[in-house]
């Protein structure tokens, strides 16, 4: 039953907020990858590589590594940040 947590027809697709801009999501979950490549494809203006972190109601956040799967909800905010570079 795949269909109901992905790209179910008719269904509109979910947005959410990545670094403040609007972002489309065809499918309700995805990962943490999937949700930075959607974003580049988008326009955002990160890379792939960036550590992306879900902005919570209560004012915290919570980190997103590439592989951890995200059920996604309409507005849900995400800020990916550039990896820091101590080299």
């Amino acid at each position: 039953m795949k269909e109901t947590k992905d790209k179910v027809p008719g269904r509109p697709p979910v947005r959410i907020f990545v670094n403040e801009q609007e972002v489309e999501m065809k499918k309700r979950t995805a990962t943490g990858s999937e949700i930075k490549t959607a974003a580049i494809a988008q326009g955002v203006q990160i890379q792939q590589n960036f550590m992306l972190m879900e902005e919570l109601p209560n004012g915290t956040s919570r980190k997103i590594g590439d592989a951890d799967e995200v059920r996604l909800r309409p507005h849900m905010k995400f800020t990916a940040i550039a990896p820091d570079d101590n080299s």
